[in-house]
């Protein structure tokens, strides 16, 4: 019997209809097996629309930074974007994330509505293996002072509010100037996230066992500034050159800050640990790739 006691259950936001049916049978399913049943305390006013006041007080509910802390296995139902929010919360722990797609084919997201519960079930049976999605970590700096910090598992993106207008940013590393790119803003991707925003701005598709970093500019002024693929091993420092007040920092399309000149962004790998995942043995990077692009397959008559 699996040690494992305390799931947490993590919910595409907004959504209703496609819990109906399965968080009852999810969450039966799950007490049948010894398992306390836990969700996020805002989830409550969803969660009953779904269950009866008995079985919602069956149920613990926690605040969204203690989701590592006092959970033993994270399920998220959604896709990719959900199992992303969760990761962003994460601390140092060896709980790990169980992702579940209810739509469309995911990168991130390891099982499915059909394989849901044979994947739980070997689990909790300790026959499936464990990955890590690493995290990469922003720091906003202004006037010396640092007045912002998040991470990432896709991508951190520098980008304009006002349409037709270009702005200015400044790249470099630790060691020394990169470049200044004019545009509509850039992309700073991580592999797992070179398949997302980067992708459809021209970047490189990387396997995420590469130990990199991408700079994808978006819409940039010149054409002499193409995607760059980079080492993770030092730190990026992007400046912003040109005095608006409409420029924003994005992370994994889920989290925003506002820029503003002269502020000083901060990237890097966060170091000696990264999210933990439930791996499903039946599912590989290059057929997910071939499922979601057609990538490489042939078309036989």
């Amino acid at each position: 019997m699996s040690s494992k006691k305390k799931v947490l259950i993590v919910l595409k936001p907004e959504v209703v209809s496609p819990y109906r049916n399965l968080l009852p049978n999810l969450s039966q399913w799950l007490k049948r097996r010894g398992k306390e049943i836990l969700f996020l305390e805002f989830e409550l006013p969803r969660l009953e629309k779904i269950f009866s006041a008995k079985v919602l007080d069956s149920f613990e509910y926690i605040q969204e930074s203690d989701i590592f802390s006092k959970s033993d296995l994270v399920v998220t139902l959604g896709g990719d974007g959900t199992l992303i929010g969760a990761a962003r919360n994460y601390k140092k722990s060896k709980s790990p994330i169980f992702g579940v797609n209810l739509g469309n084919l995911g990168f991130l997201t390891e099982f499915g509505k059909n394989n849901l519960y044979d994947g739980l079930s070997d689990f909790f049976g300790g026959k499936l293996p464990q990955g890590k999605i690493d995290l990469y970590k922003v720091q906003v700096f202004r006037n010396g002072k640092k007045i912002f910090h998040g991470q990432f598992v896709n991508d951190a993106v520098i980008s304009k509010n006002d349409i037709a207008r270009m702005f200015s940013l400044s790249i470099e590393n630790e060691e020394e100037h990169i470049a200044n790119v004019s545009g509509d803003g850039l992309i700073i991707s991580t592999p797992i996230g070179s398949t997302a925003y980067s992708l459809a701005a021209g970047g490189p598709i990387v396997h995420p066992e590469v130990k990199t970093i991408l700079l994808t500019p978006i819409c940039p002024h010149s054409l002499n500034h193409r995607p760059l693929v980079i080492p993770n091993d030092k730190k990026i420092l992007i400046r912003l050159l040109d005095k608006k007040e409409t420029i924003t920092l994005t992370l994994d399309g889920q989290s925003f800050f506002s820029l503003e000149h002269n502020d000083l962004i901060q990237i890097g790998k966060s170091r000696g640990h990264g999210v933990l995942y439930v791996q499903n043995p039946e599912k590989t990077y290059y057929s997910t790739l071939k499922e979601k692009f057609v990538h490489g397959r042939r078309n036989l008559k």
